[in-house]
């Protein structure tokens, strides 16, 4: 299938597989004054905000605040096939998020979202659940962050 024939194409709970790895089509990049401004507006701390402060933190330079890099990857979900979804996406939650090393102003991000389990419904006939992990990795293939989540699809047939 193409990409123009796979961008109108609508998916349900039987188009995705355990195992399955779904990719965003483009990277993203945080410049040093987006993050700047994120941290200044949700996450206020020295190692985000100030370049001689964040010199003498754990990090040694400045770094984007996780939950910046946690903004970044919703983004980025944004173009797999997760959000092709007929009818949307229902978040069930987030399970886990780490953040194994900062993400840096000027990092380019991408993500590989991988398949973890898929069940059917017991409340909610119709749909099923699907579990699945999102790897954010930097330009240099480091992963910045890990999280695990899961979301109701409905069913084609149902």
């Amino acid at each position: 299938m193409g990409y123009i024939e796979a961008m109108d194409k609508e998916f349900y709970y039987e188009d995705f597989e355990v195992g399955q790895q779904l990719r965003n089509r483009r990277d993203y990049t945080i410049d040093k004054e987006s993050a700047l401004a994120f941290a200044r507006e949700y996450d206020p701390q020295l190692q985000h905000l100030d370049e001689e402060e964040a010199k003498a933190s754990q990090f040694g330079a400045l770094v984007v605040s996780g939950w910046h890099t946690a903004a970044a990857t919703m983004r980025l979900k944004t173009e797999t096939d997760l959000f092709k979804v007929a009818n949307g996406l229902v978040g069930m939650g987030l399970e886990s998020v780490r953040w194994p090393q900062p993400t840096k102003p000027g990092d380019s991000l991408r993500i590989v979202v991988t398949i973890l389990e898929k069940r059917l419904s017991k409340s909610k006939p119709g749909f099923g659940v699907v579990k699945y992990k999102v790897e954010t990795l930097n330009q240099r293939d480091e992963m910045v962050m890990e999280m695990v989540t899961a979301v109701l699809i409905p069913r084609r047939n149902s």
